[in-house]
C-alpha cells in the first residue's frame, strides 16, 4: 500500500512530475495499491500496464486514472515517458463532484489520445507542473482549478474499451452507489449502517461489495469522507468547531476533535490556522 507522504501534517497533498522526477515507485513492476489518486499521461515507451488484473499494452499517447484501492503495476516497460499527477482526496475540497468523475474515469482506465487530445492534455499538464514548481502566492488554489479542468476534460474524451473485469453485477452496483453517495454531504450519512439502510442492503453485504470493488472497507471511506468534509468546512466557512462537528455527524465536539486529529494529524483549530502550507509533498 503506497501513501502520499508529506513533510508535515499541513503540507499540500499534491505532487506532479515526470516518471523520472517522481521516482521508481511511479513505474513499479510489482502489484500495489495507493491511498491517493493518480492520473498518468503516457507520451512514450513500450510494455504493458496492468490494472485490476487487466493488461493494457502501451501504444502512446495514453491517459490513465487510478483511484485509491485499485491494484496496478507496470510490466516489461522500456523508455517509459510522460507525467504523473498524484493527489489525495483532501485536495478535492473545492470540487467534491470530481470524486465521482474520477471514479467513472477509473472504470475506463486506458484512454488512447488523438494527436490533438494529446497536445491539449500535455499543455494542461505542463501548466500544472509549472505552477507546482514555482510555488507562488495562492498556488494551491491555482493547482486545484487546473486539476479540476484536467478531470473535466478527461471525462469528455471518447471512451477506449476497457478490459477491466467488473465485480458481480449486484455487488458492483452497490459499491458504485456507495462511492457516489460518499460525495453527497447533503444526505447526512455518516455511518456504514446509515449508508447500508439508504442503499437497502445489510452492513455486511455493503462491506463485502465495497471491499471487492475498491480494496478498502466502507468504514475507511466513510471516515475519509467525514474528514474531507470537515476540512472543507474549516477551510471555507466561518463555522465554529462545534458547528463543524455537528455538520459531519458528531454530537460531541471533543470526540470530533480527537477524530479529526487522528485522521488529519492536526487539531481542527491548527488546521484552520495553517491548513495550507508552502511546503511541498514527496513520495
Amino acid at each position: 500500500m503506497h501513501r502520499l507522504e508529506v513533510p508535515a501534517p499541513t503540507a499540500l497533498p499534491f505532487v506532479i512530475g515526470t516518471f523520472e522526477q517522481v521516482g521508481p515507485l511511479s513505474r513499479a513492476s510489482f502489484p500495489h495499491r495507493h491511498t491517493f489518486y493518480e492520473i498518468v499521461h503516457v507520451t512514450g515507451g513500450s510494455g504493458s500496464h496492468v490494472l485490476d488484473m487487466a493488461r493494457q499494452p502501451l501504444r502512446p499517447p495514453h491517459l490513465c486514472v487510478i483511484t485509491p484501492g485499485q491494484v496496478h503495476h507496470w510490466e516489461d516497460v522500456r523508455d517509459l515517458r510522460g507525467s504523473v499527477v498524484l493527489f489525495t482526496d483532501d485536495f478535492l475540497l473545492d470540487h467534491p463532484a470530481d470524486r465521482d468523475r474520477l471514479r467513472r474515469l477509473s472504470e475506463r482506465p486506458w484512454t488512447t489520445l488523438s494527436a490533438a487530445e494529446d497536445d491539449s492534455t500535455g499543455r494542461l499538464v505542463a501548466e500544472l507542473a509549472h505552477e507546482y514548481e514555482r510555488g507562488e502566492d495562492d498556488w494551491h488554489t491555482v493547482l486545484r482549478a487546473l486539476l479540476h479542468v484536467l478531470v473535466v476534460r478527461a471525462g469528455r474524451l471518447p471512451q477506449t474499451p476497457a478490459a477491466v473485469p467488473a465485480p458481480p453485477a449486484r455487488a458492483g452496483s452497490v459499491a458504485e452507489e456507495f462511492t457516489m453517495l460518499t460525495s453527497r454531504v447533503d444526505l447526512d450519512l455518516w455511518s456504514v449502517q446509515a449508508y447500508a439502510e439508504h442503499i437497502g442492503v445489510t452492513p455486511g453485504y455493503l462491506t463485502e461489495a465495497v471491499k471487492a470493488a475498491t480494496g478498502r472497507t466502507p468504514s475507511e471511506l466513510v471516515r475519509q469522507a467525514r474528514a474531507a468534509e470537515a476540512k472543507r468546512l474549516l477551510a471555507r466557512t466561518d463555522l465554529t468547531v462545534r458547528q463543524v462537528a455537528d455538520r459531519v455527524g458528531f454530537t460531541d465536539a471533543a470526540y470530533f476533535c480527537r477524530f479529526f486529529r487522528r485522521e488529519a494529524g492536526v487539531s481542527p483549530g491548527d488546521f484552520r490556522r495553517h491548513g495550507e502550507s508552502v511546503e511541498r509533498p514527496f513520495l
